[in-house]
């Protein structure tokens, strides 16, 4: 029987600013991976509305010495 890894933690930074969803002050932005590709982020920790959704690098937390030049 193969052994599952266990997940590695997100790292989100907080970020200033009002949820527009439910009020609160509890934003966060960090990278997530979808349909399109890896996305720079901006979520609310509480309700998950979306703030702000931007392109990021193509293999998203890796950054390659390739991609710096």
């Amino acid at each position: 029987m193969s052994q599952i890894a266990p997940p590695r933690p997100v790292e989100r930074t907080p970020v200033a600013g009002d949820c527009p969803g439910c009020g609160r002050a509890e934003l966060a932005a960090y990278d997530v991976v979808g349909e399109t590709g890896w996305t720079h982020v901006v979520k609310c920790r509480h309700c998950l509305t979306s703030v702000r959704r931007t392109p990021a690098n193509r293999l998203g937390p890796i950054n390659l010495l390739v991609d710096q030049l």
